[in-house]
């Protein structure tokens, strides 16, 4: 778990290969599902109800053994989605820097519903005033692991070696 644009997909990935098991995105999954892109169903359905979608999902692949799982930003700030992932499996938030934050977004920004429309400044404040916001939610991770360093593949495979150690995993 993390803010979006923390590199839960790009760790994720990296690490269930590093580990010989299945990966599930979260937002990828429900793509899948519903044959449309997030940003489809958020201007078709809005955004409560893309949450009821994602809360359900979550719940559905969270089921399931032996997988890593990238949830989307807002996924543990919804209803009892938070305890519901401690309770199923090991939990990692992905803590980033708002400057690393910022840098990711800015560059992906049309591809996200939530701050497509943004201008730099109101981007960076939007960064500041919801990390405040979610880090109380995001704390309750097992494990805290930094972000900041997953601009290469020698980074990555830093971060996932580093991810293993931590949680005893080889």
């Amino acid at each position: 778990m993390g803010f979006m644009g923390a590199g839960k997909t790009t760790l994720g990935k990296a690490l269930a290969i590093d580990m010989g098991i299945d990966f599930h995105d979260l937002d990828q999954y429900i793509e899948r599902r519903y044959m449309m892109s997030i940003s489809s169903i958020f201007a078709k359905q809005g955004e409560e109800e893309f949450r009821r979608i994602e809360s359900r999902l979550l719940r559905e692949v969270g089921e399931l053994e032996d997988v890593i799982i990238a949830c989307g930003g807002s996924t543990p700030l919804i209803g009892d989605n938070m305890d519901y992932m401690l309770s199923q499996g090991k939990t990692v938030y992905l803590r980033c820097s708002q400057d690393t934050l910022f840098r990711r977004l800015k560059a992906a920004r049309a591809k996200r519903p939530l701050i497509a429309e943004m201008d730099d400044i109101r981007l960076a404040d939007y960064i500041a005033a919801e990390t405040a916001r979610r880090e109380p939610c995001y704390m309750k991770a097992e494990f805290i692991c930094p972000g900041d360093r997953l601009e290469s593949r020698g980074q990555i495979s830093e971060t996932v070696a580093y991810i293993e150690k931590l949680m005893n995993l080889k």
